[in-house]
């Protein structure tokens, strides 16, 4: 039976423009809350961008997201999911991260996570640009490797920017890769398109094992066979999600640093992750929304919308 405690304020009960934004209306449980350790999934904002290589403003993210999010209701249109019957569902805050140190940032981010795993609570992070997926796979893959389903239209698998610098949103799954964080046979990236600088991360994804789909092939043979590829992969065992909004053209979603054009349409961004249902979800997070270039605000609901159909693939697959 669905505890209440953890159900959405409805708009039935209070406007959508009143009271204090959280994600998707659910309940702020903070570290000291005393209904903490009921938690299964957490939403979480990480309001840092301090590996942006092109446009800032990813940091403004989370919070744009959770405005917009209290659109969402509590049950999916297209499925019937209804996940906050299914899982005690609550919005956990921010990390803190520090805008004048990379590193430390990362530290903090890993540590934020750790505690998070420690608890027993599944991440659903908002982000920030793509780094801040590196510390959350610090923490939640340092027992054993993870397997990987990543939209987006770039890998992020670059060894280094800017004359031997490690650490940018370009360079997040290489650095995991590295790490021993993701099993790279299982590992799919879909939507890769655009220019290139060079062919070295293609390169080293095929080195490594990492199955590469671009955009080409993903119109070639529609997001349900690609989708049936990407479930084989992952396979039965743990996965994470990471879901770039940069997957999606930017007809659609204009509100990114750094936006590539041929990419899917909204209805297709929803449709892949509703076609993530059956795998072993273990955390996903949705990254590189920029409120700055999101005049309407329709790319951050279009990015709550996405973390709405995760939430819902999420919850098919409890812990």
């Amino acid at each position: 039976m669905a505890d209440p405690f953890f159900q959405p304020v409805s708009g039935f009960d209070l406007p959508r423009f009143a009271g204090i934004p959280t994600f998707m209306r659910l309940p702020l449980v903070e570290a000291d809350h005393p209904r903490r350790k009921d938690v299964q999934i957490g939403l979480i904002g990480s309001p840092w961008d301090g590996g942006t290589t092109n446009r800032p403003g990813p940091r403004h993210g989370p919070r744009q997201l959770r405005d917009l999010s209290t659109m969402i209701r509590a049950q999916n249109g297209a499925t019937g999911v209804r996940p906050f019957e299914l899982a005690n569902c609550a919005d956990l805050g921010d990390v803190g991260p520090n805008p004048v140190d990379l590193q430390d940032s990362l530290k903090r981010m890993t540590a934020f996570f750790a505690g998070v795993k420690a608890e027993g609570i599944r991440p659903l992070t908002a982000g920030g640009d793509h780094l801040c997926t590196l510390p959350i796979l610090r923490a939640l893959a340092a027992d054993a490797p993870l397997g990987l389903i990543h939209f987006d239209s770039h890998t992020d698998l670059y060894h280094s920017y800017f004359d031997g610098c490690l650490y940018t949103h370009g360079t997040p799954f290489r650095r995991a890769i590295e790490e021993g964080l993701l099993d790279p046979k299982r590992c799919v990236q879909i939507g890769i398109r655009g220019t290139a600088y060079d062919t070295e991360d293609r390169e080293f994804a095929a080195h490594a094992g990492i199955r590469v789909i671009a955009i080409e092939e993903f119109f070639a043979r529609g997001p349900e066979d690609v989708m049936a590829e990407a479930r084989e992969i992952a396979g039965s065992a743990p996965t994470y999600v990471s879901y770039d909004i940069d997957f999606v053209d930017p007809a659609f979603a204009p509100g990114t640093g750094t936006p590539e054009v041929g990419g899917p349409t909204s209805f297709q961004a929803l449709q892949v992750a509703r076609l993530l249902a059956g795998v072993n979800i273990v955390a996903a997070d949705l990254v590189e929304v920029s409120p700055p270039f999101d005049a309407s605000g329709g790319t951050a609901w279009l990015g709550a919308s996405i973390l709405f159909e995760m939430l819902c693939a999420m919850v098919a697959t409890p812990a």
